[in-house]
């Protein structure tokens, strides 16, 4: 990673080993921005109070090693990012304004692209993680996923089955609450249906009645006016000297069939006025149809409206654009509404038995997941047991007590009505007995401050051995623990850091000695200016530094000599 203007760090690469790192310093030089840096570039929360004074925006760069089959890799390339080399580059930037910009292989992304890589890159552990796995859901979920499959397959049955049963429970209330809102919309529905039915309504009637109405209503001025244009084109028989548009066309046509003979383009005249007096005569022969059908019926007239005024009135009422195919669309969706209203008997029947089925299927699946979960805690307690001894507490014993609520309303798992979640039925808890005759009890009142890290630091290497990722972050879980228990803490980080990248932020030289690479933060002073960096440590700056860690300065024969003997000894481990 590279850290830029971040709290007190101005400009610093940390590189870190592929094994088991150690950050170490000061209390305040700045060790927790190595932390708060990975937590950026994990999507966690962009804070302005972050950037450094004086400084426009603070960034972190990071460059992850991954297969191109990864998860991470995957979800990255869908999100239009690419490998450069085989890694991942990652960096996110905050303004002292507040803004964050996220990019990753290269494309800018929402910040929270990176909380959903990091689910798949990094596992922080540390003093806030710590007090969440005292709760005992989140002791639940990490149960859960420490049995893996033995849990993961049945708690997705499970929850499709619990998801459907809410589904259902939630329509039956529904029909069974507002029976009396359903039976009104069926009375409304039953008497629209009625009114339309009585008027009985045809596809397109009110278009071919409006026209008719405008037709009837005006069948004297229409009638005279084919009249007169008859006359024009036919002559008029009361007035045998007029001249009418076929006489003169005729004649034109005689004037040309003379003389066509001397020229062929007059002769293809002569033709088209020989067509335009068919076309006169016909359309004359139509307009004296016309005028002899149009009938100037007032009754009809007056059934016309009538008709029209009983469609308007559904039109009004049911049509929302007006028109009667709207009122027969209605009248369509009302119709099947009315059956699924009228059908709530059948419904609820069917909703009911649905749910008694759903509850046994529900059962069984409690049941399941209850002995998964049974069979991975004595496992992981005994894991967990196991680690203890190693950081001496020998005769200190972990339990998971696994149980289950009454709920008359629930369902039944072994004999028992219980109460049931998304989860299953279960309640996990873990318990600590810290020496033999001890009543077991929650582990954060069964254990003191030092035994409970340890504790901790026990549960989340246990827990960490069944995570899928590549690297932990231990964020100062050793804290309260010393001597040959520091030791043992350096010893059971290093085993984990063998199949996996470990990153210990700590206070400790007996932990910092087990590290392949040790990290220092160092804070600066020139008068003016305060500022951090961060430096790899190798042969005699690290004796150095665990021999401040040991006693305060460097400078300490005795302390340095614990120092060596640390370092060996932790090599001589490995």
């Amino acid at each position: 990673m590279r850290i830029r203007s971040l709290g007190v760090i101005d400009d610093a690469v940390v590189e870190l080993s592929p094994g088991f790192t150690a950050v170490t310093g000061e209390t305040g030089a700045g060790k927790t921005m190595v932390v708060t840096s990975l937590g950026l570039l994990l999507g966690g929360r962009a804070d302005p109070a972050l950037v450094r004074i004086g400084a426009k925006a603070a960034v972190v760069e990071g460059r992850i090693v991954m297969r191109p089959d990864a998860p991470a890799a995957v979800r990255a390339e869908e999100a239009g990012a690419e490998l450069d080399d085989g890694a991942l580059l990652i960096s996110r930037t905050v303004s002292a304004e507040g803004r964050s910009r996220a990019h990753v292989g290269g494309r800018s992304v929402p910040v929270g692209l990176l909380a959903e890589l990091a689910d798949d890159l990094v596992a922080v552990h540390g003093q806030t993680d710590q007090q969440g796995l005292l709760r005992p859901a989140r002791q639940r979920q990490a149960l859960d996923r420490y049995a893996g499959d033995a849990v993961a397959v049945p708690l997705e049955k499970y929850g499709s089955a619990y998801r459907r049963l809410r589904a259902v429970a939630v329509e039956l209330e529904e029909i069974t609450t507002r029976a009396r809102e359903r039976a009104q919309e069926a009375d409304l529905l039953r008497f629209g249906l009625d009114e339309i039915a009585a008027v009985e309504p045809v596809a397109g009637e009110d278009v071919e009645l409006a026209a008719e109405a405008e037709r009837l209503g005006h069948a004297e001025a229409l009638a005279s006016a084919a009249q007169l244009a008859h006359a024009a084109l036919a002559g008029n028989p009361e007035d045998p000297e007029a001249i009418d548009a076929n006489m003169l066309v005729a004649g034109a046509h005689r004037a040309l069939e003379s003389v066509r003979s001397h020229d062929p383009a007059l002769g293809a005249l002569a033709e088209r006025i020989g067509e335009l007096g068919i076309l006169l005569t016909d359309v004359a022969g139509e307009l004296a149809g016309y005028a002899d059908d149009l009938d100037a019926d007032p009754l009809r007239l007056a059934a016309v409206e009538e008709r029209r005024a009983a469609l308007t009135q559904l039109t009004r009422k049911y049509g929302s654009e007006g028109t009667v195919d709207a009122v027969l669309e209605w009248a369509e969706q009302g119709s099947a509404r009315l059956l699924e209203l009228d059908g709530d008997d059948e419904r609820i029947a069917e909703l009911t038995a649905e749910r008694d089925g759903l509850r046994s299927e529900l059962s069984q699946l409690a049941q399941a997941l209850t002995d998964a979960r049974v069979e991975a805690a004595t496992r992981f307690a005994a894991a967990v047991t196991e680690e203890l001894a190693s950081l001496a507490m020998p005769h200190a014993r972990v339990t998971i007590d696994i149980r289950q609520t009454e709920d008359p309303e629930g369902v039944e798992v072994d004999g028992r009505t219980v109460a049931y979640g998304p989860s299953g039925a279960d309640e996990v808890e873990l318990l600590l007995a810290p020496h033999p005759g001890a009543q077991p009890r929650p582990i954060a009142k069964g254990a003191s401050g030092g035994e409970l890290s340890r504790v901790m630091l026990a549960v989340e290497v246990v827990f960490a051995g069944s995570d899928p990722v590549p690297t932990y972050l231990f964020d100062e879980v050793d804290a309260g623990v010393g001597g040959k228990a520091a030791v043992e803490v350096g010893r059971r980080l290093a085993k984990l850091a063998k199949s996996a990248q470990v990153v210990v932020v700590t206070h400790l030289p007996q932990v910092a000695a087990f590290a392949d690479r040790q990290l220092l933060v160092e804070k600066t002073n020139d008068g003016s200016v305060t500022r951090s960096g961060v430096t790899v440590l190798e042969g005699e700056a690290r004796i150095r530094e665990l021999s401040r860690m040991l006693a305060g300065h460097e400078d300490s024969v005795s302390a340095r000599a614990h120092a060596e003997e640390l370092l060996a000894a932790a090599r001589a481990d490995a």
